[in-house]
């Protein structure tokens, strides 16, 4: 039997729980915009029915799914070249998801870390959907046959699940279905950490806000939690080997390299033997002229959000172009009528 060809194609969300930072956009937003093009179909979707695993506010989950959309836009990503899609609105993932719950196993859920770390000490109190929630993303992906997913270290796992789930599916009803779906991870250099402590990643949960330079934040703010960054008296070092044991300094240069799209090592050529109080000015200038552009345009689609629900209107209709013959083949598969047509 011949192999299926699905076609290439990208998916990736994230939740819109407010807060977007300079991690998210250096370690997801531009990767993302960066596989738009024509070797690939590409999907991102702001998931909000993941978002509700834990208790949202009604109102402040509506504020910040519209604010994740602006940032998609804001970063890059072409509404005329990449399909953007709120979640909710594109009811094929749930209904795909239901079909994945009887598909995987107990025993496979119980294994998901990120469940352990959500739910600690009081699992009993946790949500049946945070239970589940590696099902739904499966059905994320699944539901328009993805052939790539860019993860991060922390989500391989999840797609680990997908792979099984869909060989699972493919195996118990003898088809070649799903794809087993790629990841595309991610390089090290996309590792933000806090501007108050290197050893920490930069959240949006930390009580200070100057640990972390928000995609909102404006030009004034951006250069001055640059120039209030922690580091330590030491000059830049010459070669990378230096920075070991200098988790600020290393946090810093990374960030330069990053947005200047440079290696570490060529950022030290050029600041190597300098002291923070010139390399913090230059980090700061071209942070303003990377970032203040997407705070902007932000702002400008915040300030009245039709446009945001006319993008992602327009998204779910193209969307489901794709998901809903998928999941009409899939209940098919099943032995389930096909779904109603409204």
């Amino acid at each position: 039997m011949a192999e299926t060809q699905f076609t290439p194609r990208v998916f990736s969300g994230a939740q819109p729980s407010g807060n977007l930072h300079l991690g998210n956009y250096l370690g997801a937003l531009r990767n993302w915009v960066r596989m738009q093009g024509d070797d690939f179909e590409t999907i991102y979707c702001m998931v909000d029915l993941h978002a509700i695993t834990v208790w949202q506010d009604p109102a402040e989950l509506r504020r910040a799914t519209h604010e994740l959309c602006a940032g998609y836009i804001a970063a890059g990503l072409d509404p005329a070249k990449s399909i953007l899609i709120n979640q909710s609105q594109v009811p094929e993932h749930a209904q795909l998801a239901w079909i994945f719950n009887c598909v995987a196993r107990m025993g496979w859920m119980q294994r998901m870390t990120q469940f352990k770390d959500k739910a600690g000490k009081n699992a009993q109190n946790a949500s049946l959907g945070l239970f589940a929630y590696p099902a739904l993303m499966a059905a994320d992906i699944l539901v328009y046959h993805a052939t790539h997913v860019p993860v991060g270290e922390d989500q391989k796992q999840h797609l680990e699940l997908t792979r099984d789930i869909a060989a699972k599916f493919n195996h118990d009803y003898g088809v070649e279905f799903f794809p087993l779906t790629e990841p595309v991870i991610q390089g090290a250099a996309t590792r933000v950490m806090s501007l108050r402590d290197g050893s920490k990643k930069m959240s949006k949960s930390d009580p200070s806000d100057m640990s972390r330079i928000n995609m909102t934040d404006d030009a004034d703010a951006i250069a001055k939690k640059i120039r209030k960054a922690k580091t330590d008296p030491e000059p830049l070092p010459s070669e990378a080997a230096g920075l070991k044991d200098r988790p600020e300094a290393r946090n810093l240069v990374d960030i330069y390299a990053a947005l200047s799209d440079q290696s570490v090592g060529e950022v030290l050529a050029a600041y190597g033997g300098q002291q923070f109080g010139t390399f913090k000015p230059a980090l700061a200038d071209l942070a303003v002229e990377k970032l203040a552009p997407i705070a902007a345009e932000m702002a400008r689609l915040m300030d009245d959000t039709t446009e945001i629900d006319r993008i992602l209107t327009r998204g779910a209709e193209r969307a489901r172009t794709i998901t809903a013959p998928i999941l009409r083949q899939t209940y098919d598969i099943v032995g389930m009528l096909p779904p109603a047509v409204i």
